[in-house]
């Protein structure tokens, strides 16, 4: 299938503003790109991009005085599995995980293992190891946190989203993930393009998403405590230890955003050519 995935931010700014963002699809998608998702600013600006500690691509402008619109509009080849089930992926021993995993059983801004460490092991020490744990964190996550988008808040930690019981999927990811590392299970923070196909009707605004990965069995493996069933169509962006890695724009200075749009959704071979020629990366639609 493809996907055409995109966004469109527009900021006011008092004053010339550094500007840092995690939006580009990741580099693990590169090869499915049909059209890639170059960031487009109006004003034209200069954009430096480079590789963070976790191998995510970020970009960076200053934005001058006055409105900025930052944008991209990509189509993704995807191949249109659902989310891998596999319950036979066993939990490591902490002594046999490599290296760089471990640093995603640590405690990181918002996810406090030591604060939940003995919350988790007495709600999840009788479940099985390996895949049916972090299926049983899942579960407990999505029955006990109500998803509102008027419950967002960019400070909410997975204690306090364990306290206060509703977040946006942010707050399930970060509270699933802490949960999973209290446990001696590596997980990461993962966001992204999530579109809802398949999915009945009638389908919310499009927007960003965030899940998790879990270590098992010597690979990671894809969890989404907010959703909890098998998805199609994830178009990752960025992973690290938590949102405060991975910010999909982080500003340096007083702003207001006025505009904020993402899509991701279904489309045709025929949208191809007609996003290309809006890119410029074709002379005639028709060619």
């Amino acid at each position: 299938m493809l996907i055409r995935v995109g966004y469109e931010f527009v900021y006011e700014c008092a004053a010339a503003t550094p500007m840092l963002f995690v939006l580009n699809v990741h580099s693990s998608r590169v090869a499915d790109m049909l059209v890639p998702d170059h960031m487009v600013t109006d004003p034209p600006l200069p954009i430096t991009q480079y590789y963070d500690a976790y191998g995510n691509l970020c970009s960076r402008l200053v934005a001058p005085a006055g409105p900025t619109r930052v944008s991209a509009d990509a189509i993704v080849r995807d191949e249109g599995r659902l989310d891998e089930f596999a319950p036979e992926a066993s939990q490591l021993a902490v002594q046999d995980l490599p290296d760089e995993t471990l640093q995603y059983l640590l405690s990181s801004r918002y996810c406090e293992v030591d604060l939940l460490s003995e919350t988790a092991w007495s709600l999840f020490a009788s479940a099985p190891e390996g895949w049916w744990r972090v299926q049983a964190i899942c579960d407990f996550v999505h029955e006990r946190v109500k998803f509102g988008y008027e419950d967002a808040r960019a400070t909410r930690t997975a204690r306090e989203t364990f306290d206060e019981q509703v977040g946006v999927c942010r707050d399930f990811t970060h509270l699933a993930v802490t949960l999973c590392r209290a446990m001696n299970i590596p997980a990461r923070y993962c966001t992204g393009y999530l579109a809802d196909i398949g999915m009945p009707e009638p389908h919310g605004p499009g927007d960003f998403a965030a899940w998790f990965e879990a270590y098992l069995g010597g690979r990671w493996y894809t969890f989404d405590p907010r959703n909890n069933v098998p998805r199609f169509g994830r178009v990752l962006l960025a992973r690290g230890r938590d949102a405060a890695d991975v910010p999909l724009s982080h500003t340096f200075g007083p702003n207001t955003m006025t505009g904020f749009d993402v899509w991701t959704y279904e489309v045709d071979e025929a949208a191809v050519e007609a996003v290309e020629a809006a890119a410029g990366l074709r002379s005639d639609p028709g060619v």
